[in-house]
């Protein structure tokens, strides 16, 4: 099993930043893919950005020079470096493992929420 918590979240006016950490446990080199997903009020969750083991990283248009994704070497920790951040961002921010970008993801976070102001 792999446990993954999230942190770094929180309010932000509208163009500023914040970076959110997943920190994994349990049986980590399981791990190959991991990615940030994101669920907005009344919206459903959507994926923002993943990596494999491969450094490949998948991204969408929405985020594309604004976030980034990185992994430790360890593959303990998960990072997202969010810049020029929208009120369209917020969200509850939930990091996940899968084999890959495009398959199931199995396990999952708790969630850290990001509240970007206008």
């Amino acid at each position: 099993q792999v446990q993954l918590v999230e942190s770094g979240g929180g309010l932000v006016q509208a163009g500023g930043s914040l970076r959110l950490s997943c920190a994994a446990s349990g049986s980590i080199v399981s791990i190959n893919t991991m990615g940030w997903f994101r669920r907005a009020p009344g919206k459903e969750r959507e994926g923002v950005v993943c990596i494999n083991n491969n450094g490949t990283i998948y991204d969408r248009d929405s985020v594309k020079g604004r976030f980034t994704i990185s992994r430790d070497n360890a593959g303990r920790s998960l990072y997202l470096q969010m810049n020029s951040l929208k009120p369209e961002d917020t969200a509850v921010y939930h990091c996940a493992t899968a084999s890959t970008c495009w398959s199931y993801y199995d396990h999952w976070g708790q969630g850290t929420q990001v509240t970007v102001s206008s």
